[in-house]
């Protein structure tokens, strides 16, 4: 069964859960973690030109046997070259991945485009209209940045790809603002950190009584990944995930079959996230100040 999705801003419709080509594929090969997440059920792969791995992944793609129709290919924007756009870097990007267009292009950080955000949307909203990509967002933005291009962009960002777990939930809450304004979609990476970089920390216990909870419900095991897979599939978050094993595969995509939380349960992750302010990507991220968390 396909992946539920999300609606753009644009009109276009992305899967909720995304297999991710960063973290631990970065500058590696990426073609056998692809074919085995589209055969165990993705069809959302997140990949990006900072990643270093383009053609492997397209070489993945292709060794699936998937019909390009039935997938959904995201990258992402580095550094602009010297003469470069965002669209002829997209055109490179393409080459690589063997595709004519991607369905998401992302640029990947404001900081690699310091003073030249608006000129950078503005090429991006060029990428679009030129028919390389069908929808256009950012990654790694705040709030401010937001406001910045939204000054002059005729074509508003589809989604923003943050840190988003609920150890940074509610420091998000000025740039979640400007989403819900705009209608931008927010997509998490490292969602899952708190149970794999932070164990040991006070959403544990949290998380494994909703876990049980969920699983006698259920009636069939359920994981603590898929308990905050859930948590951010309700905030109406876009996920992205990565797992070299086929096992984790299928549960990450098996969420959707797990029981909602109960408001009670996700006020309680609220609540228990907030008391710990923590960034596992700190580098992605403006500093920031204690009073204001």
């Amino acid at each position: 069964m396909p992946a539920s999705t999300l609606p753009l801003n644009d009109g276009t419709q992305v899967p909720w859960i995304a297999f991710g080509t960063g973290s631990a594929l970065y500058a590696k090969d990426a073609e056998q973690a692809v074919t085995v997440a589209i055969k165990n059920g993705f069809t959302h792969i997140d990949g990006a030109q900072m990643y270093r791995n383009e053609a492997t992944l397209g070489t993945g793609i292709a060794a699936s046997g998937k019909p390009r129709s039935e997938l959904y290919i995201t990258t992402k924007l580095a550094e602009l070259q010297p003469g470069a756009t965002p669209g002829s870097a997209l055109e490179q990007s393409l080459k690589k991945i063997g595709v004519d267009y991607v369905d998401l292009y992302l640029v990947h950080s404001p900081r690699q485009h310091a003073g030249k955000l608006k000129e950078v949307w503005k090429g991006m909203e060029e990428a679009k209209r030129a028919g390389l990509t069908k929808s256009i967002g950012v990654s790694n933005f705040t709030g401010d940045n937001l406001n910045d291009i939204l000054e002059v962009a005729t074509i508003p960002p589809a989604v923003n790809q943050v840190e988003v777990h609920p150890h940074v939930w509610k420091a998000l809450g000025p740039t979640l603002a400007v989403h819900k304004e705009h209608n931008i979609v927010t997509s998490s990476y490292g969602g899952l950190s708190p149970l794999f970089r932070g164990k040991g920390g006070p959403l544990d216990p949290v998380v494994e009584q909703i876990r049980a909870r969920l699983e006698s419900t259920r009636g069939s095991p359920v994981c603590d990944g898929q308990v905050l897979n859930k948590w951010l599939k309700q905030k109406g978050v876009l996920v992205v995930t990565t797992s070299s094993k086929a096992e984790r595969i299928r549960e990450y995509l098996d969420t959707e079959n797990v029981p909602d939380l109960t408001v009670e349960e996700i006020d309680l992750i609220d609540a228990t996230g907030g008391e710990l302010h923590k960034r596992f990507f700190p580098g992605n991220w403006p500093p920031e100040e204690p009073s204001n968390l």
